[in-house]
């Protein structure tokens, strides 16, 4: 995959008349010491159906929001999801048309689970998508980052499957950030279950209780655990997973804003899963164990939360490896 941004291409404005359908996939980012460069597509999903408006209709923007949490959602300018679509044609120096859009909630809000992610992602699809898809998806990609800020979330969802990302080798022109993606195999064997409690952890939260220096003792730990963890997520090799990981970046800050963090990988590693991580900046808790243990290690994770007073849905899934994807609608 070329990884030198291209010119974007000189066009009219012109769309699709059909509407667009875009599934995107919830992620888990960092996976313990993978902080910020690491995340996995998870079989969890949000569903965006984009059709224009025709000017008789006379509104420029209709937001329209089905699923849990739906009434958590803004259906305004400010939607995150508009925002992407905004920013797709402010790139390509034009004015965005007037849209419906039709969201189908599948991805818990502020639980660390990307939904920003899915939000940013399908957005920018969707305009490509109803625009002829004059970017590629390496551009794609790189607004995205520049949208979210990092890589860890909207690479897997955008490409599916396990990436890492890091920044390239910086040419001319200076101001370009390129970036360097590779995907991560993922063993068969590996199971994740998430354990999404009923409580908000905003992202800016999380950030916050971060130092803002680390040791060199702690970085070396991270860059040697975040090796061992690539090895295991790609052989299966249980001792290579349970120290992988292990993280001390930001796990350590970020577990004190989630109640009863300890009593529940305390419960997870007791059931047979190799370790437990915070799913992006939380609250939800990632386990990775195999198929014969994953019905228990959820039901235990569930058990230790509802000791303490939390509910908490609690789902073993798989890895997307497709990514985001779109359909148009012909009928």
């Amino acid at each position: 995959m070329p990884h030198a941004p291209c010119p974007v291409p000189a066009m009219t404005q012109s769309h699709l008349s059909q509407p667009i359908t875009v599934t995107v996939p919830a992620t888990t980012a960092n996976l313990g010491p993978g902080f910020d460069c690491i995340g996995a597509a998870l079989t969890l999903y949000n569903e965006f159906k984009f059709s224009l408006l025709s000017s008789e209709e006379g509104e420029p923007l209709i937001i329209k929001v089905t699923g849990a949490e739906a009434e958590q959602v803004k259906t305004d300018q400010s939607n995150l999801i508009y925002q992407a679509f905004v920013k797709f044609y402010q790139h390509l120096e034009q004015t965005p048309p007037p849209v419906k859009i039709e969201i189908q909630m599948g991805v818990p809000l502020a639980r660390g689970l990307g939904s920003s992610a899915t939000a940013i992602v399908g957005g920018l699809l969707g305009a490509n998508l109803l625009s002829g898809e004059v970017l590629s998806q390496q551009q794609v990609m790189e607004l995205a980052i520049v949208l979210e800020g990092h890589p860890d979330n909207v690479v897997p969802a955008l490409l599916g499957g396990c990436r890492l990302a890091a920044t390239g080798k910086r040419n001319e022109p200076p101001n370009i950030q390129e970036w360097e993606v590779c995907e991560v195999p993922w063993s068969r064997e590996i199971v994740p279950v998430v354990a999404i409690p009923d409580f908000e952890l905003s992202t800016q939260e999380a950030r916050r209780v971060l130092p803002t220096e680390v040791s060199r003792a702690d970085a070396i730990f991270n860059t040697a655990h975040l090796g061992l963890l690539l090895r295991g997520l790609e052989t299966g090799q249980e001792d290579w997973l349970r120290a992988g990981l292990q993280d001390k970046l930001h796990q350590p800050y970020r577990k004190i804003l989630i109640p009863g963090f300890d009593a529940v990988n305390e419960a997870a590693i007791a059931a047979g899963a190799y370790g437990m991580v915070i799913s992006g900046a939380g609250p939800t808790l990632l386990a990775l164990t195999n198929s014969l243990h994953s019905e228990s290690v959820a039901a235990a994770m569930a058990a230790a939360w509802q000791e303490k007073g939390i509910v908490a849905v609690v789902r073993s899934l798989g890895i997307d490896i497709q990514g985001a994807r779109g359909v148009a609608d012909n009928t």
